[in-house]
């Protein structure tokens, strides 16, 4: 008896996702960080700077087997999680979704003519600002560091702590720094 009590709650884990990560309506993961907003993103970047926070879009779709990984084994680590939290004011859009979003330069297009507009052709695509955005430019030309793809731990962690830290500002080309961690006792 007790061992099938035992099954039961090993079946009952893996059919529910990692940590709880609900998806929304959209089919896109929806963790508590996330920031629900009008897509307009000056005020967002406003919003993030009152908050001594980075502006980040993640670009995700529904049944993205990358995102789901990304969602339910990278971002919940506690060390990501606290990055993310403490750093970062982070606003999801969905790569065919068509909410409008309004770009820096004041352009309003769906999110999936958004994501286009960008260059967006892959899930998940994280786009990193900067705390000022000069008057006239779109987010792709706004980006300080535009990243397509899912990581692992180490690689993810050194992200969020590289564009933190302004390391796109002093010359450190990310791999390096990557290296440079992993070297140092990290993983990738």
């Amino acid at each position: 008896m007790k061992t099938i009590i035992h099954a039961i709650a090993i079946l009952a884990a893996l059919a529910t996702p990692a940590l709880g990560v609900e998806l929304g309506d959209d089919g896109l993961h929806k963790p508590n960080w996330l920031r629900d907003t009008f897509k307009d993103l000056r005020e967002d970047l406003a919003e993030a700077n009152a908050e001594g926070k980075r502006l980040m879009v993640i670009i995700e779709q529904r049944g993205c087997i990358y995102c789901t990984r990304m969602h339910e084994e990278i971002f919940p680590d506690p060390e990501i999680d606290a990055l993310i939290r403490d750093n970062y004011f982070v606003v999801q859009m969905n790569l065919f979704g068509d909410v409008e979003v309004i770009d820096f330069d004041g352009t309003v297009l769906p999110e999936k003519e958004m994501a286009v507009r960008w260059g967006v052709v892959f899930t998940p695509t994280m786009i990193f600002f900067p705390e000022e955005v000069p008057e006239g430019l779109t987010a792709a030309q706004a980006s300080v560091f535009t990243v397509p793809g899912a990581f692992e731990r180490g690689t993810t962690s050194a992200l969020f702590t590289w564009v933190r830290d302004h390391g796109y500002e002093t010359g450190e080309h990310f791999q390096h720094f990557v290296a440079e961690r992993a070297n140092a006792g990290g993983s990738n």
